[in-house]
Formats: structure tokens, sequence, C-alpha cells
């Protein structure tokens, strides 16, 4: 059994450093990079980096809260008092902008859900588990009307929350099979790319709604699933530039590129860590 601390630590250290790799990974299209800040007037490549390493004891309390748990009322509730705590920090890091909110949510809930198994599931086991945590009912949420929460009201589509009850289906279903399948035949900043647009190919992204309507995310779902065909990368940059101009980000889909590494890092963890005990039994 890992130790109940070290395991806590780990996740967390992963999460942060599964967000710095998401808004370091160059040219993504409208969203901010090392090379320029995308359709983001009030976010720089040093904010997000500074956000997300502010968070790591945010997701280092979820997983102390849910080692030896199970998914219950309690477990998501005490999550979503972690979250709102951890929201505050960012908003004070970052002077009210919102960097990673909807990351706090699903990293967060993986993050609890990947302490509960020891970290020792795979990657399906961990997106259901998070799903069945995310079903319960958080009885403190505050009811604030969200840019999200009106989109998901005007279009009908699925936001973060459903997405996660869901048990990530875009990630289980997209992202992360685009992973594995092409960081064997490219580099794995490659296939980070390609795991971020089969995302913004098929996730009905509610800040891509909320910029540009249902034309500006059936847009940006046109132009992925061109590149993802023809299978050339360069076309990234003149996506960015057209994302850029139309005012699009891809927001939703960043948070679970975030996400997809974020499962990918804590199977490689695991992976090495039962091959150290396999070697310390002979």
């Amino acid at each position: 059994m890992v130790d109940k601390q070290y395991l806590a630590e780990t996740l967390a250290q992963m999460a942060v450093s599964s967000l710095i790799e998401e808004v370091s990974l160059t040219p993504k299209p409208g969203l901010v990079d090392e090379k320029d800040q995308g359709a983001h007037q009030d976010l720089t490549l040093e904010m997000m980096v500074g956000s997300a390493q502010c968070l790591q004891n945010t997701f280092y309390e979820m997983a102390m809260a849910a080692i030896n748990e199970g998914p219950s009322q309690t477990l998501r509730e005490q999550i979503g008092e972690i979250g709102r705590r951890g929201e505050k920090v960012m908003f004070q890091y970052t002077g009210g902008v919102n960097t990673h909110k909807g990351a706090i949510w699903s990293l967060g809930l993986l993050t609890a859900a990947a302490a509960f198994h020891g970290g020792m599931a795979n990657e399906e086991t961990i997106c259901f588990t998070a799903g069945k945590v995310a079903r319960y009912e958080d009885r403190y949420i505050p009811r604030t009307i969200t840019n999200g929460i009106k989109v998901i009201h005007k279009f009908g589509v699925n936001g973060a929350r459903v997405e996660a009850q869901l048990a990530f289906p875009h990630i289980r279903q997209y992202s992360l099979p685009m992973l594995k399948a092409t960081v064997q035949k490219m580099d794995y900043e490659q296939a980070k790319q390609f795991s971020l647009l089969s995302l913004i190919a098929h996730l009905d992204d509610t800040c891509l709604l909320h910029r540009g309507g249902l034309e500006g995310l059936n847009y940006a779902k046109h132009q992925a699933k061109q590149i993802i065909a023809s299978a050339n990368l360069q076309e990234l940059e003149k996506m960015n530039q057209s994302f850029i101009a139309r005012n699009l980000s891809p927001g939703g889909s960043a948070d679970l590129l975030a996400a997809t590494i974020y499962l990918f890092k804590i199977k490689k963890w695991s992976n090495s860590l039962l091959k150290e005990k396999l070697l310390a039994t002979h």
C-alpha cells in the first residue's frame, strides 16, 4: 500500500504539472500558449502557470479527503468545499481572473477518484469513480448564474458538470485513445495537440458557444476535424489566427486536455510503481 501522504503529494504534483503542460503546449488554437495569448486579453502564460502552482494544496487536500473513502455525498461536499477554497486562492493570485475554475472541478474529481483507488486503478475506472462522486448533490453550492450555465440553458448542451457525471465520455472515447495511439507514432507534444483537436472536434464546448454561438462552435469543430483528417499539424498556426480573429477559445477542451494528460501520467506512475514492487519481490 502506498503511503497516504506520499500518494496525496504525488497526485497533487501530477495535477499541477498536467495543467502546466496543457498551457505550455504550443501552438494551440485560440488558447494561451508560449507564443501568444490566443483570444484572451486578460490571460498570460505566467498567470496560468502561477495559478496552476497555487492549486497544489487544493489537489493535495482533495486526495487526502478521498483516501480510504468511497463515493458518497459527504465526500462530494468535502471536495466541493476544498474546491471553493481553491477558487478563492486562484482569484486572489490572478486578481479576479478565472484561470482554472473548470479544471479545479474536473481534475479535483479525478484526484479524489485516483486517491480512493490508491493511485492503482486504470484510467477508465478512475473516470467512472469520479462520475459516481459527481452524481451526488453538493447542497452547499452557491447558486450563481455563470456564463457556462447561461450557455447550457440557451443551447441545451451538457456542460462540465454533466461531462463529469457521465464519467468523462469525451476523454474516454476521444482524447485519451488519441493520445495513446499517436504517442506511439510521433513525439509527445504532437500527440497532445492531436488529443486537443479530438476534443475540439467532438465536445460541445461551452467556452466556444459563449464566445461564438453555434456558428463558432461548428466552425471550430470543422477546423479540428480537417486537421485530424489531413494529419497536418502545420495548419495549427493558421487555425490559431482564425480563432483569434473570431474571438474563439476552446477553454472547455483545454480543461479536458489537462485531465487527459493527468490520467496518462497517473497510469505511467502506477505502472512504474508496480514494476518497482515486482523487482523488489524477486
